[in-house]
């Protein structure tokens, strides 16, 4: 498990690093200094004529060290500072007389010239602000200028936290970051800014906050691993769980579709669809493993039957919004057992009947998952797109806390919140799956594997990862722009057969 940190919580790790374990600024900024040397000698850039440019915080600090390590080694690095000394912190002012004792000069505009490598070190991890003025035009400049692009910690103008643009910001080919990965390296647009992303460590003691439930994290596979459901001998269909899907409307059955077999391929042993009268034909015909019930109006006594059988529900993929469909959704999720998934039509349903969740013992038990995209999650939150990507990570932590559920905020980097159990950034994928149906199939996945057993925040952790993978083998074998949902399918197979394989090995 590699953890995610924002600004303040590495400031904090650094605060207590040096208060508590009593590691001096100076040696942390002089250990992060020969780190970003060692990686540019190790990445092969070309440190013939070095250009950095420093800021006044510690950023800057780690800037002006470097440049000392670099003439040390008889290169000789322009050095700018643009800033204003009287903000420079202590360690930066030390760090530039360092420098300047053993011949060292620093300039004061960045300096337009052929540059093999320009460093950016002006702003680091504690920007919060919009860049405008001279550091705007200092930036663009930069981004102009000749050479590979090498970012100290953060890609400056980069939002550590939420990895947005703050105006404008530096475009590494490299980063290197220290002691512990950004969440603004990992989101998207920050991922494409920061390049190449190496983590260093450097002695910051991190055990202050890392016992803190609600922190972001991403899984290696053996992590992964270990959240497969075990398949035993003694065993039949009846085992692995019972799914009820209700999706599809007329016109509308490959929803239905994609969720039962994506179910199916995850390992679920039963999966019935209650869809309307117009789609059992071709959903017989698509899907014969599946269990067909079909309805022409709402029937409350077939639906309480249906529920009864079921482990869990899958319910929203291509639902519509009509009466019948807010009755099916207010009834599941009143008299439904076990965990209900939501998605889709069903999401948009209850944006406007909140109170839904409020009658639902799923919700009480803290077995609902929901599954929104961008836009559906506004709705639930009331807020606007925009908002929610600058502030995603605590609106999910309050709504997911107020509402007790556990939510698949979809994206292009995916992120899974639960009360208690940290939010998961997922990065597998590809911008391949950027289709219709993929998200029916990610429901399906994640449904499949509740009724497996495992609990909701592992069963959409595991879903989303093996959907991404399935992605990223379908575009290895088509391309980027011919991958369909049906794809997804295939290769969802795939995705299961790797991890299962390297269970084996274990």
């Amino acid at each position: 498990m590699q953890y995610l940190v924002d600004g303040l919580q590495m400031k904090k790790a650094d605060q207590y690093t040096i208060e508590k374990v009593g590691i001096p600024s100076l040696e942390l900024m002089e250990r992060a200094a020969a780190s970003c040397v060692r990686v540019m000698e190790e990445e092969g850039l070309d440190l013939s004529k070095p250009c950095i440019v420093c800021g006044s915080g510690n950023n800057g600090g780690d800037g002006f060290a470097i440049a000392r390590l670099l003439w040390q080694k008889e290169l000789r690095p322009v050095v700018c500072f643009p800033g204003n000394m009287a903000h420079c912190t202590e360690e930066t002012r030390q760090q530039m007389e360092w420098f300047t004792k053993i011949g060292g000069e620093i300039c004061n505009e960045f300096k337009a010239g052929e540059y093999s490598i320009i460093i950016d070190a002006v702003f680091g991890v504690g920007l919060s602000r919009k860049i405008e003025g001279k550091y705007l035009t200092l930036l663009t400049q930069m981004n102009e200028a000749k050479g590979v692009k090498f970012a100290v910690d953060m890609p400056s103008g980069i939002s550590a936290d939420t990895g947005r643009v703050l105006g404008t910001a530096f475009r590494a080919d490299v980063t290197v970051t220290f002691q512990l990965e950004k969440l603004g390296l990992v989101l998207y647009p920050g991922k494409e800014y920061a390049g190449k992303v190496r983590i260093e460590d450097i002695g910051i003691h991190t055990e202050a906050f890392l016992k803190d439930s609600s922190l972001a994290y991403c899984c290696d596979e053996t992590d992964l691993r270990r959240l497969l459901p075990v398949r035993k001998a003694d065993s039949h269909k009846g085992t692995y769980g019972k799914l009820l899907v209700i999706a599809g409307s007329k016109g509308m059955s490959g929803a239905a579709f994609f969720n039962a077999k994506a179910a199916y391929l995850s390992g679920a042993g039963l999966v019935r669809i209650y869809t309307p009268k117009e789609n059992r034909e071709i959903l017989q015909q698509l899907l014969p493993e599946a269990i067909i019930n079909d309805y022409t109006e709402y029937e409350e006594e077939e639906l309480l039957n249906l529920l009864s059988w079921a482990d869990g529900v899958c319910i929203g993929s291509g639902l519509g919004t009509g009466k019948t469909a807010c009755k099916l959704l207010k009834t599941t999720l009143e008299r439904g057992k076990g965990p209900c998934l939501i998605d889709a039509d069903g999401l948009n349903l209850l944006a406007e009947h909140e109170e839904y969740l409020d009658l639902s013992q799923a919700a009480k038990e803290r077995q609902i998952v929901l599954t929104p995209h961008m836009k559906e999650m506004s709705r639930l939150v009331n807020q606007k797109v925009d908002e929610l990507k600058t502030n995603r990570i605590n609106l999910l932590r309050s709504y997911t806390k107020s509402r007790g559920c556990t939510c698949v905020l979809k994206d292009s980097r995916t992120v899974v919140a639960t009360p208690g159990e940290g939010f998961y950034v997922n990065q597998s994928g590809n911008p391949s799956m950027a289709k219709a149906g993929s998200g029916d199939v990610l429901s399906g996945i994640i449904a499949g594997l509740l009724v497996q057993g495992l609990g909701c925040h592992k069963a959409a952790v595991l879903g989303v990862y093996l959907h991404g993978r399935a992605g990223d083998y379908a575009k290895a074998a088509k391309g980027s722009y011919s991958v369909m949902a049906q794809d997804l399918l295939l290769y969802l197979s795939e995705a299961f057969k790797r991890l299962e394989a390297e269970n084996e090995e274990l």
